[in-house]
């Protein structure tokens, strides 16, 4: 009998693969980065091709690490960066462009089109996301508007659409010789295609983008056997690909956040709150995103609300690739603790616009506040802060939206190896903040809905019982102190706003 699953984590700046055993614990684990390209100001893009690469290096060097084969494996789950487009020859498995990054914006003016018009209040209602460039569904029309031979070669039936979950599930069950095309519920709520009360490509949403429907991958569950891989594939034998959930809503599953009402921060490129709303449809009046939280096979699909913040663990990335301040993303916290507050500097990391709660497109990052007594330590400390207040505006329009009484907040991601910023975190929400012992949630709850689908585990609650804390984190802060320090991130907030013209 196989004694592992494993999980293929496809993120915006790098691709593992792990295997878990039924406790949940990692066994084994190899991770590759791939390259960022920034082709003009707000573009990015991956190369389809390296990610595919990437993804079977890293199996390989993590299944003989772990000294298994195929059969080992009870099944395997993809989690993937979600809203990135891919678009390709189903008979050559060449991409016609490279893939458009969530974080691009080279779609704000569609958005901002569609928010003029009838369009934007019709997505919202059947899509439950507000235009912006964010989804996929204006980076596909991009694509089909911009890439010599794609509408033709659409039309012809040839060019098909994915998310990089669907273009590894493509590859993996064999490509061009019958790979299967399809993506599962929680990735397609994420391109402004699907109606999100019957779970289906919708005909007026696709006649908005002027998307052809035999583009589309079949939509799926979240957990069950979608198909084998292949034998010369780099598991070298069949085995079972049974989950598939977008990062975020892996790591909601992962976080065993099964009950309405559970919320959980997931800290990486950017932060992603999601609040599982159960099997009703909640419509967010507060800039929040209703979305699909996961279905796990036959059984109703379970709903979200989602708070996504597009720039959070990147602007370290920032501090240290752009501005040279720091060698490491890890010695942020060092310079950041080496004073004792902000000094009255507030960082606004609006690279990408601002998404939840406001969805300003025509946004920008700004750093406000500096005087001479400023040091670089003082921004870092003020990035570390963007990261947990950009959480905190998220949890207020979530309070509002549900009624929520927040008890704890349930944290995981790389940035929650950054204690300072999670003791900043539980001042500002006035809240715990606990990490799980298994911080990289996304990866484990793709590979729960993988093993749930073939009976390696047989309910949510074996998954509940896996569950274990590694740290917490208590509040320290008065309602004055985060009253005072939230209202002048309220007035830096203001600041980013209408420095893109997008008429």
């Amino acid at each position: 009998m196989a004694k592992y699953v494993g999980a293929i984590d496809q993120g915006t700046t790098s691709t593992r693969f792990m295997v878990f055993d039924h406790d949940g614990n990692e066994v084994a684990r190899h991770q590759l980065e791939h390259e960022q390209i920034m082709p003009e100001a707000g573009w990015v893009e991956h190369d389809p091709h390296e990610i595919w690469e990437a993804t079977q290096d890293v199996v390989q060097a993590a299944m003989g690490r772990a000294g298994i084969e195929a059969d080992g494996l009870a099944a395997i789950g993809i989690t993937n960066q979600r809203e990135t487009t891919v678009v390709w020859d189903r008979r050559t498995g060449e991409p016609y462009y490279n893939a458009i990054v969530w974080q691009d914006t080279r779609t704000d003016k569609i958005a901002a089109a569609l928010n003029r018009g009838d369009a934007g209040a019709l997505i919202c209602e059947r899509a439950g996301l507000p235009p912006a460039p964010y989804f996929a569904g204006g980076k596909l029309q991009w694509i089909l508007e911009n890439v010599d031979g794609v509408r033709a070669d659409a039309d012809a039936g040839h060019a098909i659409f994915g998310t990089i979950d669907t273009w590894l599930i493509w590859w993996l069950t064999g490509g061009p010789d019958g790979g299967l095309h399809l993506t599962d519920v929680t990735n397609a709520s994420r391109t402004m295609l699907m109606d999100l009360e019957t779970l289906a490509w919708d005909d007026e949403l696709l006649a908005i983008f002027d998307v052809p429907r035999a583009m589309l991958p079949e939509i799926r569950s979240s957990s069950e056997v979608y198909g084998h891989t292949t034998d010369d594939g780099p598991f070298s034998g069949a085995v079972a690909i049974a989950g598939d959930l977008g990062d975020q809503h892996a790591a909601l599953v992962g976080q065993v956040c099964f009950e309405p009402g559970q919320l959980k921060n997931t800290y990486g490129t950017g932060n992603f709150l999601v609040l599982n709303t159960g099997t009703e449809i909640v419509r967010s009046t507060h800039g929040l995103l209703t979305t699909v939280a996961y279905q796990l096979g036959d059984a109703p699909a379970v709903y979200a609300l989602e708070g996504s913040i597009a720039v959070t663990g990147s602007a370290i990335q920032w501090l240290r690739d752009q501005l040279g301040i720091i060698k490491a993303a890890g010695d942020s916290e060092a310079l950041a603790a080496s004073v004792d507050d902000n000094g009255g500097v507030s960082f606004v990391p609006a690279f990408s616009g601002l998404f939840a709660p406001y969805w300003r497109s025509d946004a920008r990052g700004v750093i406000v506040g500096l005087s001479r007594y400023n040091t670089g330590a003082h921004v870092a400390r003020a990035a570390l802060e963007a990261i947990c207040y950009q959480s905190r505006d998220v949890v207020d329009a979530m309070i509002a939206d549900a009624d929520l009484d927040l008890q704890i907040l349930r944290v995981d991601g790389g940035v929650t190896a950054n204690e300072l910023c999670m003791q900043i975190q539980a001042d500002v929400l006035g809240v715990p903040v606990s990490r799980p012992v298994v911080a990289e949630t996304t990866a484990l709850g793709s590979a729960y809905a993988a093993g749930l689908a073939v009976g390696f585990w047989s309910t949510t609650d074996e998954l509940v019982a896996n569950w274990n804390e590694s740290r917490r984190w208590e509040p320290t802060s008065t309602r004055d102190d985060r009253d005072a320090g939230h209202a002048q991130w309220k007035k830096a907030v203001e600041r980013t706003m209408g420095w893109v013209d997008l008429d």
